[in-house]
C-alpha cells in the first residue's frame, strides 16, 4: 500500500507538470486551474488503474498448482464507474498440488483455501472436502473441535472440480 501512495503522488506531480507544460506551451493562456485538474485526475486514474489491476497481478502471483476457485465482484456508490465495469476485490484460491486424501476414507481430501482480499493480507483456512457427499467443513484443529459442520456445494462448484476431478 504504501508503493500504491508513493505511485499516486508521482502520477498527481505528473499530471501537474503536464498542465504546467500546457501552460507554457500556450504561453500562459490556459487557465490556472488545469494544474489542479490534471493532478487530480491523474491521481484518480492510478488508483482506478490499480484497482482493476489488482487481481491479475495477485492471481499472476500463484504458484503452479494453486487454482483460483471463485473471484468476488463488487461496485460501490462511492466508485460509480464500478457498476458499468464491477472491480474484482476478493478471490478464494485452492493448493490443489499439496492436497492429500485420506487414507481411511478415500473420498475426503485435505486441502488448503486462500482467501485474498484487496489491501488486505492473505487468509489460510484448512478444508476437508468430501468429494462423494459434495460437501465442505473446516479442518478440525483440535480434538475438541473434532465435531465438523458440513456445508454442501453445488454440482458444478469449481472447487469440487479443482479437487475431486484428479481423483477420478
Amino acid at each position: 500500500m504504501f508503493w500504491e501512495l508513493i505511485a499516486t503522488v508521482f502520477a498527481g506531480i505528473g499530471g501537474a507538470g503536464i498542465a504546467l507544460l500546457i501552460r507554457k506551451l500556450s504561453k500562459q493562456t490556459a487557465p490556472k486551474w488545469l494544474v489542479p485538474v490534471f493532478a487530480g485526475l491523474s491521481m484518480i486514474g492510478i488508483q482506478i488503474q490499480s484497482e482493476y489491476s489488482w487481481y491479475d497481478h495477485q492471481a499472476g502471483l500463484l504458484p503452479s498448482g494453486v487454482v483460483v476457485v471463485k473471484t468476488v465482484q463488487e461496485e460501490a456508490p462511492w466508485r460509480p464507474w464500478s457498476y458499468v465495469f464491477p472491480q474484482t476485490m476478493r478471490f478464494i484460491a485452492a493448493d490443489v498440488t499439496n492436497s492429500s486424501v485420506n487414507k481411511i476414507d478415500p473420498n475426503l481430501v485435505h486441502v488448503n483455501l486462500y482467501f485474498f482480499e484487496r489491501r488486505q493480507t492473505a487468509k489460510l483456512v484448512p478444508q476437508v472436502i468430501d468429494c462423494q457427499q459434495k460437501a465442505r467443513a473446516h479442518f478440525p484443529d483440535s480434538a475438541q473441535n473434532a465435531k465438523a459442520t458440513w456445508y454442501s456445494l453445488d454440482n458444478n462448484d469449481p472447487l469440487l472440480a479443482a479437487i475431486c476431478s484428479p481423483m477420478s
